[in-house]
């Protein structure tokens, strides 16, 4: 486990590293960029990349069993952000080894986890066979319109928490369906080729959320570094989170 400084999360636990681009939003991807440094001072997790006949950034997809049973001894409840440097339904991440990433967290109820993928197809198509216990939260990043159809193949998961992550949010989202989500965090681009968000963008989705009665998360205006333009919206800071009697009632049918 590592303390995470992403405000939405303590902690950060790692059982996959390494991933490919699938859309705009991953352009400027922060993991790869931090894959390449660690690299560079000998991390172990990130000397594969991907391409063995290639000096690459070492951020091939590779599996870690070695920290599978990590969480069973942090002695404080914490909420932990899985594969901060990855995405566990990455198609190159073994079913079984999805399968031991969800037991570890069904067998450490004290832990919240948080997973956030870009591939919820095929967090769909395996949701039937995970067990989803109530300290599993699930999510997709949705940072423009053309990626809409995440949010659609997300409300089929029952997981007892499912978020959107609009973040870095590169487009206005004026039609973001609401019915089955109980979590919106939106968070604009950070690094030396940031992508400027919108303020109206934002606001949007904020009062999409009120609306909708959705807890809404304002992480970050973004920059040349995250911290740059600070995370006040309208003057006030927005950290809305999922209230324990208004999570997993939104909708979806659960197993």
């Amino acid at each position: 486990m590592k303390k995470s400084t992403i405000e939405w999360t303590e902690a950060t636990w790692n059982p996959v590293t390494g991933c490919d681009r699938v859309t705009a939003g991953c352009d400027n991807c922060y993991a790869l960029a931090l894959a390449k440094r660690l690299k560079a001072m000998g991390a172990e997790k990130y000397q594969n990349d991907g391409n063995p006949t290639t000096s690459g950034p070492g951020f091939g997809v590779t599996t870690h069993p070695e920290v599978l049973a990590q969480p069973a001894k942090w002695k404080r409840p914490t909420t932990v952000f899985v594969n901060s440097m990855s995405d566990l339904f990455h198609a190159r991440v073994p079913k079984p080894f999805i399968h031991d990433v969800f037991e570890v967290m069904s067998a450490t109820p004290q832990h919240t986890y948080q997973i956030l993928t870009k591939r919820p197809t095929r967090l769909r198509r395996m949701a039937g066979e995970l067990p989803w216990p109530e300290n599993v939260w699930i999510g997709t990043s949705v940072e423009e319109p053309k990626v809409l159809d995440r949010v659609a193949e997300l409300a089929q998961v029952p997981a007892a928490v499912r978020f959107l992550s609009c973040e870095p949010l590169i487009a206005a989202l004026p039609d973001l369906p609401l019915d089955h989500i109980d979590w919106v965090i939106a968070g604009g681009e950070s690094g030396p080729r940031h992508r400027e968000m919108q303020t109206e963008w934002v606001r949007d989705i904020r009062d999409q959320c009120l609306t909708a009665d959705v807890p809404f998360f304002f992480k970050q205006w973004g920059g040349r570094t995250p911290k740059q333009n600070g995370r006040e919206l309208d003057g006030r800071l927005w950290d809305g989170y999922p209230r324990a009697d208004n999570r997993g009632t939104r909708g979806a049918a659960r197993h």
